[in-house]
This record gives structure tokens, C-alpha cells and sequence, in this order.
């Protein structure tokens, strides 16, 4: 079916129809730019809900929940969703919204074209038909006028009054009339062959063309759109394995979440280590008062003087109660002393942890310094071995400075688990050169180990009412700067460091400092150093503590 043909009469109606498949298409190419700039919207909502909700101060204590945990993984699946989103918009603004810019203009000039080019041959066609018109015009006109030079030349040859010089006169002029209607019918009918000839080209051949044109370029206009549709469809599709990976995480992140754990996280936060406290006794305040009475009447013993002193009762039962009501805070001292005595030991333990990654450092740096020595002495262009002696010895003297102080927490925490009062069994603060053995307790999240072995003959503990106080702030996981992707797998054998496998995801919570080690945590909270050439590091630049995976 052809337009040429079947459509030869509709010229107006095809301009008309073809303006509405370019404003159709105008009207698409705006729908797809504005679904873009939707897209792009979107994204940019997600990752500042992302960033808004990312833990963004040093002591915040959520990340160590696993319902924390599961939603900051969340989060981060989000983030990784909102950029899909982004190569949704990218794509659909390069491949659909610029390709049909691209081609709307050029339909626009197309149909320009083969308009011009129907207008021409119509303008003709009618050009020949005006000729044609006038010569017709022209030839009944000629008629008319040789009918009254004949209709004057008969009035006047039958008159008998009528000279023979007017006889002729009318005779001559009817030969020219008749001459001149001659001519004016050759001329007519020359006008009306060639009109006849050019009307057939142009509605058989000049105008079949021209709307074979017009059809085919609205068909192309048709078959653009179809694959505009389709590959709007096929950005999608794109990210849809991707998106879904997302999804899948955190349906993994929800699953993950422990309510036990998060309970058994708060027991191990805020128990500070102290026994229940003890019954008050009675204190009979009517023993100085003596009543005169006969025989039988009961009298009330007189104190025995091993009874405890009121007011010594009274100073012990205090000292319980403070425990539970408050008291203003004291300055901190170093050993932690304000504090609980589990809470304490905790504090301490943790401290003594971090002198012992210090100190390891230093013996890895101190290594390093000598090994380089030795390079040095044995290659003397390399460099000169005594321009690291200050080095080596700033590094000796701060291991000496580190040990001293572990060993004055060590101290510190002995002391603490001597008392009665406190629960749970101190983690071996093992050599910095030797492996870490297993403890005997439960490692909590804060360092801390409980041992499941029940506690005897420990009587309520006796501390002094001023000594601390029961509000106390816990140490909290430092916020990640960014993200790392474990590019081979470590055992972590040695104290402080953090085992890994292959592939593995972790949070980067402190950066190389120029030893070659990297401080990284877990999913799971855990934490330690690994080998910085062993991980793919990517670090967070616009957000504190927000981590977004790539």
C-alpha cells in the first residue's frame, strides 16, 4: 500500500500528518529527558539519604549492634543501588534522549525537503493549467466574436439597400475573426495537451514519489521510536542483575541481625561488675530504753557486743546505694580508677591492646631501620649506615616507653581482677614477637572475656561512695574512612593482626602510616592490621566515616 497511489489527492492531509509524527516524536524526546533528569534526581536523594544516615561521630555506639551493623551494610547496598540508578539516567540521556535529538532534526530537514518538492509540482501543474484556462478563455471569446462578424456580414449581404463596399467590408472582417478563432483553438488545444500530459506526470509520477518519500520517512520516524522503546527498556534490563545483587545483600544484612548478640552487647556495655547488694540488717534502737516489769514480763536482751555498729552498717548499706542514683563525675584519672571495676578492666585492657599494636610498629620499624642498615653497610653508595642511628635510636627508646607503659597497665589490671567484685577473667597481653595464645573467657566486642565458671564465696564489694561513678562512657569503634577488598588471603597469626580471605570485604578505619600495614574491621566488628599490599583500598573523600562500595 502505497501513499503515492492510494493517498494521491491528500497532499494537505500528509503535511499535516507528518507535523504530527515530529511533534510526537519532539514529545517523546522531552518525556525521556525529563524520566532522566528523574533518574538523576533519584540518585542524588539516595546518596544523601545514604550520607545522612552514616555514622558520622567518633563515639557513636550503633555500629557495634548487629541490627546497626545490618543497616549500615544497608546503606551501603543503597548507595550502590543509587548509583545504578545513575548509569540508568547516563545511559538512557546518551543512547535514547541524544540519538533522538540527533534524529529529529534530521526528519525535520527530510521532510522540509520532500515538502518543497510537492509544492514545486503542484505550483506547476497549476501554472499550466492557468495557461490552458486562458487560452480556452481566449478561443470562446475569439468564437463569440467571429459568430457576430457573421451574424453582421448576413444582416448586411441581404440588404438591399447595403452597398457592395459594405458587403465586403463585413465579408473581411468575418475571414479575420474566423482566422483569429483558428488560431485561438490550434493555441487551445496545444495548452490543453500539454496540461493534460503534465497532470499525468504529476499525479503518476512526480507526486507517487514525492509521497513514497513522505511514507517512507514516517515509517523510519515509526521504526526509530520502536528501538528507542527498546533500548529504553534495555537500560533498564542492564542494571537489573546488579540491582538485584544489592537487593540480595540486604536481604543477607536483615538475616544477619542477632538479637541475642545485641542483648548479650549491652550486658557486656554497662555491667560493672559489682554483686547484688546484700540485705539491710535490723537495727533495734529500743535497746537503751529499760522498762520496770514484773516477773513475767520479757525483757529485751542487751546487745552483744560482737553486734555491728549502726552506723558502720549504715556507711556499708550507702555505700551500696550510690550505685544506683547519681553522683557528679569526676575528673579521669589514668588508671581508670573512676570507674567500675569491670568497666575498668575493660578500659585497661583495651589500652593495653593498643600499646602492644604501638609497639609492635616500632619493632616492625626498627627492623626495617636495620635491615636498611645493613643494605647501607654493605652497599655504602647506597647511602650512609650512620644517618639512621638517631632513627633507630628515637625507635628503641619509644619501645622502652611503650613497654614501661604496658607493663604499669599490666599492674593496673591485676589489680583489678584481684578484687572480689569483679567478674571475668583479663586476656593475656601476649610479647609483641610471639603469637597470642587462646584465653580462657569469651572475647566481647570491647575487649573484654567472661568466664562461664561460677563465682564463690565473694562477698558484696565495699568501695568507696567517692571513688566513682556509676555514669561512664565506653570506648566506640572508630568510624570508617573507607572501604578495602582483600586481594589475597592472610592467616593473621601474629598479635594484633586481622585474618582475611580472598575477596573479602572490610572496613578501612585507619590508613598505612608508612609500615606497610593497614587497620581494617570486619563485618562482624572485628578488628586488626593486615598488609596494605594485600588489600584494594578505597578510600572515602566527601563523608566522615561513610563508606560507599564501588
Amino acid at each position: 500500500m502505497s501513499w503515492g497511489t492510494e493517498l494521491w489527492d491528500q497532499f494537505d492531509n500528509l503535511e499535516k500528518h507528518t507535523q504530527w509524527g515530529i511533534d510526537f516524536l519532539e514529545r517523546y524526546t522531552k518525556f525521556v529527558k525529563e524520566r532522566t533528569e528523574i533518574e538523576h534526581a533519584y540518585a542524588k536523594q539516595l546518596r544523601n539519604l545514604v550520607k545522612k544516615n552514616c555514622p558520622k561521630r567518633p563515639k557513636d555506639e550503633e555500629p557495634r549492634f548487629t541490627s546497626c551493623l545490618s543497616f549500615y551494610t544497608i546503606l551501603n547496598e543503597l548507595n550502590d543501588y543509587a548509583g545504578q540508578r545513575e548509569v540508568v539516567a547516563e545511559e538512557m540521556g546518551r543512547r535514547v534522549y541524544g540519538e533522538l535529538m540527533r534524529y529529529t532534526h534530521e526528519l525535520k530537514s527530510e521532510r522540509k525537503v520532500h515538502l518543497q518538492e510537492g509544492r514545486k509540482a503542484q505550483q506547476y501543474l497549476d501554472h499550466c493549467w492557468k495557461q490552458m484556462d486562458n487560452s480556452k478563455k481566449k478561443f470562446e471569446r475569439e468564437c463569440r466574436e467571429t459568430e457576430k462578424a457573421q451574424l453582421g456580414y448576413e444582416k448586411i449581404d441581404n440588404d438591399p439597400n447595403a452597398t457592395k463596399a459594405d458587403v465586403e467590408k463585413a465579408k473581411a472582417q468575418l475571414y479575420l475573426r474566423t482566422h483569429m478563432a483558428d488560431e485561438s483553438k490550434n493555441e487551445y488545444a496545444a495548452q490543453l495537451q500539454n496540461f493534460n500530459g503534465e497532470q499525468q506526470k504529476h499525479f503518476y509520477s512526480a507526486i507517487p514519489i514525492i509521497f513514497k518519500n513522505l511514507q517512507d520517512m514516517d515509517e523510519r520516524r515509526t521504526l526509530k521510536l520502536s528501538e528507542s522503546y527498546k533500548g529504553f527498556a534495555d537500560v533498564e534490563r542492564k542494571v537489573i542483575p546488579i540491582i538485584s545483587k544489592c537487593l540480595e545483600g540486604m536481604v543477607v544484612a536483615a538475616k544477619s541481625v542477632d538479637e541475642r548478640r545485641d542483648s548479650q552487647i549491652v550486658v557486656e556495655s554497662f555491667k560493672s561488675g559489682f554483686e547484688p547488694p546484700a540485705d539491710f540488717p535490723f537495727e533495734d534502737f529500743s535497746q537503751n530504753i529499760y522498762r520496770a516489769g514484773s516477773e513475767g514480763t520479757i525483757s529485751t536482751p542487751k546487745t552483744d557486743s560482737s553486734r555491728a555498729d549502726p552506723k558502720h552498717t549504715i556507711g556499708k548499706a550507702k555505700g551500696k546505694l550510690w550505685l544506683f542514683g547519681k553522683k557528679p563525675k569526676g575528673p579521669a584519672v589514668e588508671d581508670f580508677s573512676h570507674l567500675p571495676p569491670e568497666q575498668r578492666r575493660k578500659k585497661l585492657q583495651q589500652r593495653i591492646d593498643e600499646l602492644n599494636r604501638e609497639l609492635q610498629k616500632e619493632v616492625d620499624q626498627r627492623d626495617a631501620l636495620n635491615k636498611m642498615k645493613d643494605v647501607y653497610e654493605k652497599n655504602p653508595q647506597m647511602g650512609d649506615p650512620g644517618s639512621l642511628q638517631p632513627k633507630i635510636a628515637e625507635t628503641m627508646s619509644n619501645m622502652d616507653r611503650l613497654r614501661v607503659e604496658i607493663q604499669k597497665n599490666e599492674a593496673w589490671l591485676t589489680e583489678v581482677e584481684g578484687k572480689p567484685g569483679v567478674r571475668g577473667d583479663r586476656r593475656p597481653s601476649a610479647d609483641v614477637n610471639h603469637h597470642h595464645h587462646t584465653p580462657h573467657g569469651r572475647e566481647s566486642p570491647e575487649g573484654s572475656y567472661n568466664e562461664d565458671a561460677p563465682q564463690e564465696n565473694r562477698g558484696p564489694p565495699q568501695p568507696d561512695p567517692h571513688e566513682f561513678d556509676d555514669e561512664f562512657d565506653d570506648d566506640d569503634p572508630l568510624p570508617a574512612v573507607g572501604h578495602c577488598k582483600a586481594l589475597y588471603s592472610f592467616d593473621g597469626q601474629n598479635e594484633g593482626t586481622l585474618a582475611m580471605v580472598e575477596g573479602e570485604v572490610m572496613y578501612i578505619i585507619e590508613e598505612d602510616k608508612g609500615d606497610g600495614w593497614t587497620r581494617a574491621r570486619k563485618q562482624n566488628g572485628e578488628e586488626g592490621y593486615v598488609p596494605t599490599s594485600y588489600v584494594d583500598i578505597t578510600l572515602e573523600k566527601n563523608s566522615k566515616g561513610a563508606v560507599t562500595y564501588i
